[in-house]
């Protein structure tokens, strides 16, 4: 059950201990965060460069052939949301997390219609199942509700 309110409106008790920067946990956390954040950031700027590969070539035919752009014009769209994707996360990991892990279930999807592509499907399988971890890790290191800064009246 998500609790909406403010972080105001976290008791003291409720609130976390500063974390200390040798726990292993914060340590975990940190990792992940910078990884979700820097990744989808540099993924999709590269959308726009194709610098790091030819993104084109992942999107599967059955999905971009009723659009009414081509898969190039789409993969602008896709780089746009995967930057957002990663400034949430940067801004707000709980939300984020969840944002990133519903992401890489549709690339997943879409390169599961790709034949060639499931090695690359299983690796952004391992990637969902570590931004799981994140949201998980968030729930102690943001206090926030993930549907912050919503309120229930």
């Amino acid at each position: 059950m998500v609790t909406i309110g403010t972080p105001s409106s976290i008791t003291r008790a409720e609130r976390p201990a500063l974390p200390i920067r040798g726990d292993a946990t914060y340590q975990a956390y940190a990792v992940l965060r910078t990884a979700f954040v820097v990744a989808p950031i540099v993924f999709g700027l590269d959308k726009f460069t194709n610098l790091l590969v030819h993104w084109d070539q992942y999107l599967a035919p059955v999905l971009s052939r009723p659009l009414p752009v081509t898969p190039h014009q789409a993969m602008y769209a896709v780089g746009v949301v995967e930057i957002v994707a990663g400034l949430v996360v940067a801004f707000h990991p709980r939300l984020g997390a969840v944002v990133v892990a519903a992401w890489l279930g549709g690339i997943i999807l879409n390169l599961l219609l790709l034949p060639g592509f499931y090695d690359v499907a299983l690796r952004d399988f391992g990637l969902l199942l570590a931004a799981v971890a994140l949201q998980r890790l968030a729930t102690r290191f943001d206090p926030r509700p993930v549907l912050w800064p919503i309120r229930r009246h």
